[in-house]
């Protein structure tokens, strides 16, 4: 029996690196996976590179009528729902809190925990026996640097709730996880260091690499591999962690 054998998998941001390279690991281990993302372009296009069973939802992660949407399709479809991946979210920008700009940092707070928690709120009676909900937080929910408060907030956010919600659940064997990446190479990355060697005059991405004590950024796909074993079985007695993934950076 493959790892994840007919498990019903929904990922958020799907259209994304991780979201799309988490897929691929789940259909490959036999699961079936939903991609929600709310570019329906390159949703699509994420779609047509995945083999299996796949749906695909163009929702707002912020909305509870797509969300509630999205799950009813997954449902309608399956019967069942086995696992969550909630991992849309937004970087924001690069500036001291008194520059901050407030429109930006609502939209960070309304994706990264609003998009959580709805994700969370509506798929939990959806969930089977043995689920299990895989939250993307970062080494910036554990840490902190200057000129990010609304990715830092949200993300240290993240790590509360998914504790709160890890307690209220285990009692019916479903399992509520955080996944810390730490620096990955892909475009979100990216452009988060762009900015931040903008801001700080300095190469963000050699300096990140020097201060990871393995010297380099992640590969999406390692951590992908992350996502697939809190998504599985093997996982079975890990609730409420934050489970890094981040080189040693976090040591």
């Amino acid at each position: 029996m493959a790892l994840m054998d007919g498990k019903c998998c929904i990922v958020t941001g799907g259209a994304g690196s991780l979201g799309l390279a988490s897929a691929k690991l789940l259909l490959a281990a036999g699961g079936r996976v939903m991609l929600v993302d709310r570019d329906r372009d390159a949703l699509a296009g994420a779609a047509a590179a995945l083999q299996g069973e796949v749906l695909t939802a163009v929702a707002d992660v912020t909305s509870a009528a797509d969300t509630r949407a999205y799950l009813d399709q997954a449902v309608a479809a399956w019967g069942r729902l086995d696992v969550l991946f909630s991992n849309a979210g937004l970087s924001g920008t690069n500036a001291p809190i008194t520059d901050y700009p407030e429109d930006i940092f609502d939209s960070v707070i309304e994706v990264n925990v609003k998009g959580s928690f709805l994700a969370l709120k509506y798929a939990l009676p959806h969930m089977a026996s043995g689920g299990s909900i895989i939250v993307t937080s970062s080494i910036m929910g554990v840490q902190a640097r200057p000129n990010s408060v609304a990715y830092i907030t949200s993300k240290h956010a993240l790590v509360g709730m998914v504790r709160c919600v890890a307690r209220e659940v285990a009692g019916k064997n479903i399992r509520v996880n955080i996944l810390a990446p730490g620096p990955i190479n892909n475009g979100f990355q990216a452009t988060i260091e762009d900015r931040m060697s903008k801001t700080m005059g300095v190469d963000a991405t050699a300096m990140l690499d020097q201060m990871i004590p393995m010297g380099r950024h992640a590969a999406v796909e390692e951590i992908a591999r992350s996502v697939l074993f809190l998504a599985s079985d093997q996982s079975s007695f890990s609730t409420g962690s934050v489970f890094m993934a981040d080189g040693g950076f976090n040591a």
